[in-house]
Parts: structure tokens; sequence; C-alpha cells
């Protein structure tokens, strides 16, 4: 039997199915898009809870996709079900002839075209979202190694395996790592970004959950990668408060209503211990890197306020986030991955105007220091 007497004869024979049969196959057909619809504004079953919006609009995203497999299966599997009973070939039937039929043709191209554009922009407005951070978002810089996380603050505390935010506040994680590729992936945030050696990546989240929200390496990293292990730990205005001053803090188990599949009934005393007391006098991320950049010889060849250096190398100041010519005619923004190049291989891209006389740092700048230096030249505006 062609392909074209199968096409009439589903749609032929659909006109003339029973009430009862149709009703059937278009209330199981809602219910399916009854429950995407729900499953929209409800915890999604076998997923961490949702802590931040990103991770609400996500698991829509998903829910819609899983109600919509499920509306299809039931019409394509019920229809052939249907159609395999009643149509079933019988001795003396001959099925009329038709060669094809535009309006159905047409139908299942147009319409599996607009679910797909409608999935292709729904996915793309929340990925834009998820990657572009808001100007105001805080920084924490993030160094993964073998086989731990290390969190430094622009008050210049350094924590491990351990970084706390606050809760309703875009937070950004400039992450790079030492040695191997690494993955920074937070399950409550619904955000995965991956951590690479020699360059710098960022990811952002604004967490809506107060607690303690598990943080998994996604990379094979060698021996011990199941075990590099972080919490995002999210406090409230007061506890932010208090961790800044150096007070120890309560951090519990995140507890939500509906979500007790998700608790973690421990309760754990997270002190600010891995960072510097408030008692004792410390640098801040940017004072660090001022005097790293003094003691590095920095200053020698560049300026932190505008002024020249008889020509040895551009200022530094107002640079970050510009758009500089290269002598090549390139134009390159001065970002994190061009600063920290600059310093590692300075030859590699030349500003117009100036001579590649600069040595190399690589080897001599530790990733804790980059970060201060970069922070430093961040701040010259």
């Amino acid at each position: 039997m062609s392909f074209g007497v199968r096409q009439f004869r589903v749609e032929m024979k659909m006109k003339t199915m029973s009430n009862k049969s149709r009703s059937g196959l278009m209330s199981a057909a809602m219910m399916a898009i009854l429950l995407s619809a729900g499953a929209a504004f409800a915890n999604t079953p076998g997923l961490p809870i949702r802590a931040t919006e990103v991770a609400t609009q996500w698991d829509a995203l998903y829910n819609f996709l899983v109600g919509l497999s499920v509306f299809f299966f039931i019409l394509v599997v019920g229809a052939m079900l249907y159609f395999v009973k009643e149509y079933r070939a019988k001795p003396g039937v001959k099925t009329k002839y038709i060669a094809d039929h535009h309006l159905l043709e047409g139908l299942w191209t147009f319409i599996p075209f607009v679910l797909l554009m409608v999935i292709f922009v729904w996915g793309y407005a929340v990925y834009d979202k998820m990657i572009s951070a808001p100007s105001n978002a805080m920084e924490i810089r993030v160094i993964g190694k073998q086989w731990l996380w290390q969190f430094q603050y622009d008050d210049g505390r350094s924590t491990i395996n351990e970084v706390y935010v606050p809760v309703n506040q875009p937070v950004k994680l400039v992450m790079t790592s030492t040695d191997v590729l690494h993955s920074f992936f937070i399950p409550n945030f619904r955000v995965k970004q991956d951590v690479v050696p020699g360059m710098y990546s960022s990811v952002w989240f604004e967490a809506t959950v107060p607690g303690k929200h598990q943080v998994f390496c996604t990379e094979y990293c060698g021996a011990a990668h199941s075990q590099m292990l972080a919490q995002v730990i999210a406090l409230d205005s007061e506890d932010w408060e208090n961790w800044k001053r150096g007070k120890k803090i309560l951090a519990e188990g995140i507890r939500k209503a509906g979500e007790a599949a998700a608790v973690q009934s421990d309760k754990t005393v997270a002190s600010a211990a891995a960072a510097i007391p408030a008692t004792h006098p410390q640098l801040t991320l940017v004072e660090q890197g001022k005097a790293q950049f003094q003691a590095k010889g920095c200053i020698a060849c560049h300026t932190p306020d505008g002024s020249s250096r008889g020509g040895m190398g551009p200022t530094l100041k107002g640079v970050f986030g510009s758009h500089s010519e290269m002598i090549n005619g390139a134009k390159v923004v001065a970002d994190e991955n061009y600063i920290r190049e600059s310093i590692e291989n300075p030859t590699a891209k030349i500003k117009k105007g100036f001579n590649p006389v600069m040595p190399t740092f690589k080897g001599q700048v530790s990733a804790t220091e980059m970060n201060a230096l970069i922070a430093y030249i961040k701040s010259l505006k």
C-alpha cells in the first residue's frame, strides 16, 4: 500500500470516527497540556529546588518540552492504536488511491516549524539572561585547582570550598584554573560554566533561597574529581552583614515548604574563620593589587594616573573595558583575559604607538596575585 493511500485513509477515516473515540483522544491531549502548564508553577519532581529566577525559567521550558512530548506521544500512539483496530486490511475492500494532499502536508510542516521556533526563541531568551550579568553584580574571583575551589572577595578575604553570598543580590563569579579543565555547576541555580586554565570565564546568579547550595565539578579532572565539592552559602541581609564583620553565623540547610526532598537536616556553624577576622588589619583586593603593581616593577613603565612614562608603556588609567587599537589595526576590548594575556604574553597584542619591549611575567604571577592586579587595574577609572 502506497504512502499516499495511507494518508488518504487516515484523513478520510478520522472524519468518521465515533464521538466517543474523538472525545477520548481530545481529553487525553487536553490533560497533557494542563499537566504541562501546571508543572511550570510547581516544583518539578526529580529536579533540585529552584533557588534563582533563572532556575524557574529553565524549569518552565523543561516542563513545556516534557508536556509537548507527552501530548504528541498520546496523539500519535493513540491514533495509531485506533487505526490498527478500526482500519486493518479487510478482504474485498479496496482503498481509493490518492497521490498527495497539500493541506495535510503543509500542516505537518508548518506546525512543527512553529513549535521549534517557540522553543528556540524561549531557550535563547533564558540563555541570554543567564550569561548577561547585571552591571551592579558583586564580583567574586574563583580559582579552581586539583581538587578544591578558592574564592577571593573584594575586601581581601579568601575562603576554601565555601562561598558566601547575599540573597536577592546579583553575584558574578570570575573564574580560572591553575592546572586542568574544571567545570563549576550549581544545580539549585541551574548554572554551569567551564573553568579553563590560562583564561577567565564567568557565571552569575541571584540566589533567592537562603541556605547551603551544593557545588559540583562536572568536568573530569583527575583521581579526586568526585571530591571536588563546594557550597554556596546564601545569607539574608543580617547574616551577610555579620559575616562581612567577621562574626560567626549559623548556616542551615535549605528548608522550603513543599520541597521536603531537598531538605538538608544538618546545621553547620559556618564561621568566617577562613576569612581574616575584622579586628585584624587586612588589605582589600585592590590594595593587594596595588602592592603587587609596585613590587613587580609595573609602575616603572605604566602609570595609574594617566600621565606618561616617556612612551615606555601605556597608562592604565581607564584602560579596563576600553577599546584599544593594536599595531596591526585590530580592535581589542581590555577585559580580564586581555590584561592577563598582556602580563603573561605581552608581545601577543601590541598597542598602537608602543614598542614590544615588555618582558613576560608568565610563571612569576600566581593566580591570586593576578586576580589582585586585575582588580587594581579595574579600579583605575
